[in-house]
């Protein structure tokens, strides 16, 4: 079980998993100024959101566009916003409104309305192909190939930039059992990079649990949230209020 982390020590969590991720970073060989930290910040209030803010944090990460959409707005602050929760299609054109990146592109017909959405806003909007290897009914094969496609379709799309792919493996409390996951979504990556000649620089991996693991397979950007902000319990001071998962 993940300590619960007090409002109060926002500030001292946020500089903790620093710490902890340029440890990862060394072990690997990686230069951590090449990793970003994600605060995921979903039904977290928005006092505790810019706490971590002011300490540092400068990209949040919500699961919800309609959530979202009140929290940016009472949060105020200038920061970057992603998306990482699975996006409905009727949603998409306000998410690209909303979000700085969209961590949940899995399927051919969310892109078409995401660029519409971005151009709308005279924005360009970053995106990464979720491969889902767990819950897909897809073969190992299918899967390979719907990511090609997705990716090459975002990287037709005039509005979106492909930034990377994304993952989220089966939770364990070990986090060893994530390695083969992140290490199977990098090999993805270099198969990406060979079948369409994109760059695909970036990995969207790991989470307070199994971070530092995703950081040693490659890791560019990590969603942390509980370790942060502690337990949703403790970080929602009314959770009748909350309506987010």
């Amino acid at each position: 079980m993940l300590p619960s982390v007090f409002m109060s020590d926002i500030g001292s969590a946020v500089a903790q998993v620093h710490q902890r991720m340029a440890a990862a970073a060394a072990r690997a060989g990686r230069d951590p100024s090449q990793i970003e930290l994600m605060a995921v910040s979903k039904t977290v209030p928005p006092e505790s959101v810019r706490q971590a803010v002011e300490a540092g944090v400068g990209v949040l990460g919500e699961n919800r566009v309609q959530a979202a959409e009140r929290k940016i707005s009472e949060v105020g602050v200038p920061v970057q916003w992603h998306l990482i929760g699975r996006l409905q299609s009727n949603k998409a054109r306000l998410a690209a409104a909303l979000f700085d990146a969209v961590h949940s592109v899995d399927r051919e017909g969310l892109v078409e309305r995401l660029d519409a959405g971005a151009k709308a806003q005279n924005k360009r909007l970053d995106v990464y192909v979720q491969v889902e290897f767990v819950r897909s009914e897809l073969t190992e094969h299918e899967i390979l190939s719907l990511a090609e496609r997705v990716c090459r379709v975002v990287g037709q799309a005039a509005s979106l930039h492909l930034r990377g792919l994304m993952t989220l493996p089966p939770f364990d409390p070990d986090p060893e059992a994530a390695r083969p996951w992140f290490r199977r979504l990098s090999e993805i990556r270099g198969t990406l990079r060979q079948a369409t000649g994109m760059e695909i620089p970036g990995l969207s991996m790991g989470m307070s649990n199994d971070f530092e693991v995703a950081i040693e397979e490659g890791a560019t950007i990590v969603r942390v949230g509980t370790t942060i902000f502690g337990s949703r319990a403790s970080a929602v001071p009314n959770l009748s209020l909350t309506t987010e998962a």
